[in-house]
């Protein structure tokens, strides 16, 4: 490996954990940079999850006072997450990546529909749960503005996106933010920090998977570099994330989820 080319993956590293933590879709940073310089897609793939988690640990560390009192939302979600990981990670090994791939951009649009229409549809998940309170259906030591962590159309989203971002991820942020926007009455940098737990721990999981399964495929040299831009990646998206207002944050959303759908189109 040259000097240029372990520069460029670092760097690549750099971007894709500030992404990450911002939004989501940093694997659409590392990812091509390795294809660019020659590695095969799926060992590009899986060198890039593993190098990633570092970066995602970071991440959601650096979020943990926006995620207070927020503990038992992500004992529900993560482990839907984890067993989604674990079906897409299978799936990459077993699938070819054009049958996923097709689907991946319908699959971003839809997201950046759910973060657009995510005030409206928050203002009527509030109203729904006030009507609720005032009703005695909301236990009194129910915090107000709760995600709706029994709604089966949560939980089956969560599991979904955890599917999606062990067989590719890149975009896995969005999807997350477009579905907790829609069926969730949170704010969108606690939405934000469990996007960081969650997508580490479909990262980490599908790491894991390939580890066990495809360790073959990682290149430890490529993956060493990103997880160490990543780690610095991570801090530096927390903090620019966490100062972003709700509006500016929604349309980075959108903008990233746009850029990664063009990207993939295109490259097809």
């Amino acid at each position: 490996m040259s000097w240029f080319e372990a520069l460029a993956i670092l760097v690549a590293g750099v971007g894709a954990g500030t992404i990450n933590t911002i939004v989501g879709s940093g694997t659409l940073i590392t990812f091509p940079t390795l294809l660019f310089f020659g590695y095969p897609p799926l060992a590009a793939n899986i060198s890039n999850n593993v190098g990633l988690v570092a970066g995602g640990a970071t991440g959601s560390w650096a979020y943990r006072h926006e995620m207070r009192g927020g503990g038992g939302t992500i004992r529900t979600l993560l482990p839907l997450s984890l067993a989604g990981s674990v079906v897409g990670a299978s799936l990459l090994l077993v699938l070819p990546q054009r049958v996923f791939a097709a689907v991946v951009p319908v699959l971003i649009l839809a997201s950046i529909a759910l973060v657009l229409s995510g005030p409206r549809l928050q203002a009527r998940a509030a109203a729904r749960a006030s009507a609720r309170a005032g009703a005695g259906a909301v236990s009194a030591g129910e915090p107000e503005g709760m995600p709706l962590r029994t709604s089966p159309a949560l939980l089956l989203g969560v599991f979904a996106a955890g599917i999606y971002g062990g067989y590719f991820g890149a975009a896995q942020g969005v999807l997350l933010m477009g579905i907790f926007s829609a069926l969730t009455t949170e704010g969108l940098q606690r939405l934000n920090g469990y996007k960081n737990v969650l997508s580490t721990g479909v990262n980490f999981v599908a790491a894991v998977f390939f580890l066990v399964f495809a360790r073959a495929q990682v290149s430890w040299a490529a993956a060493g570099l990103i997880a160490v831009g990543a780690i610095l990646g991570g801090l530096l998206g927390a903090r620019i994330g966490r100062s972003l207002r709700p509006a500016v944050l929604r349309g980075v959303i959108v903008a990233v989820g746009v850029a990664a759908v063009l990207r993939m189109v295109l490259a097809s």
